[in-house]
This record gives C-alpha cells, sequence and structure tokens, in this order.
C-alpha cells in the first residue's frame, strides 16, 4: 500500500504538474505527472558517473558522517568522493533517507543539471 507523504501541485509549460513524496513498501520515492494523477515509474537505473545531484540537491535532516546536523538543501554532502561518488554507500552509517532515494529516469533526467533542477524543485515544494 502507497502513502502520500506531501503533494504539491503547479503551472508547468503543459498545464498542471504534480509533485509527490510517495511511501510504497517502506521506501520513499519521488513522483512528478504532468498527464494525469502519478504515476510511480518502477524503473530502476545506475547513477550516473560524475552527477552527485541527489547528495547535493536535497536537504537531509538525519545526521550523515562529518555532518551531525543533517545538510542544508543545495550542498554537497561531505560524504561524496572527487567523483562525486558516495563514500559511505555501502556503510551502515549511510543515513536510511539516503538509501529510500533510488535513482531513476524521471528524477535523474538526461543529465546532472536536469536532475538538479528537478531535486531543488521537490525541495522548494515540499518545504514545511
Amino acid at each position: 500500500m502507497s502513502k502520500i507523504s506531501r503533494q504539491s501541485t503547479r503551472d508547468g509549460p503543459f498545464g498542471q504538474v504534480v509533485f509527490a513524496l510517495l511511501l510504497v513498501q517502506k521506501r520513499w520515492y519521488c513522483a512528478r505527472s504532468s498527464i494525469r494523477w502519478l504515476t510511480l515509474r518502477e524503473q530502476r537505473m545506475e547513477c550516473r558517473p560524475g552527477c552527485g545531484a541527489c547528495c547535493t540537491a536535497p536537504s537531509i535532516s538525519s545526521p550523515i558522517p562529518g555532518m551531525p546536523d543533517g545538510k542544508p538543501a543545495n550542498t554537497p554532502c561531505i560524504q561524496l568522493d572527487e567523483q562525486q561518488r558516495c563514500k559511505i554507500f555501502t556503510s551502515p552509517l549511510r543515513p536510511k533517507v539516503c538509501a529510500g532515494l533510488q535513482a531513476s529516469a524521471e528524477m535523474c533526467g538526461n543529465s546532472r543539471q536536469q536532475a538538479m533542477t528537478w531535486l531543488i524543485d521537490l525541495e522548494i515544494l515540499t518545504a514545511p
């Protein structure tokens, strides 16, 4: 069973765009749809080399090794290496919120810039 945590709507170039954070089987997903209602794309993909957008754009309130108070939005995580890869990806110290955010074609787009734009838009639209 899925649960919508936060939802926002705004006008886009092709009509209204719905943004939402979805909890599906104990994993968080970001969803955006400009056609009908939300569609959750289960399309799995590998992280883009040199990207790191998901470790830069969103704010993280959970403690991260080296960042005990989490991190603000649009700030690179201290755990990113020179190639924009997570140094604690397989570590139990990696925050659960980070492990729950999975790469998807919708979120990542075709470039790091598209991913940053999508994630920053979502951050703004779902801010408390």
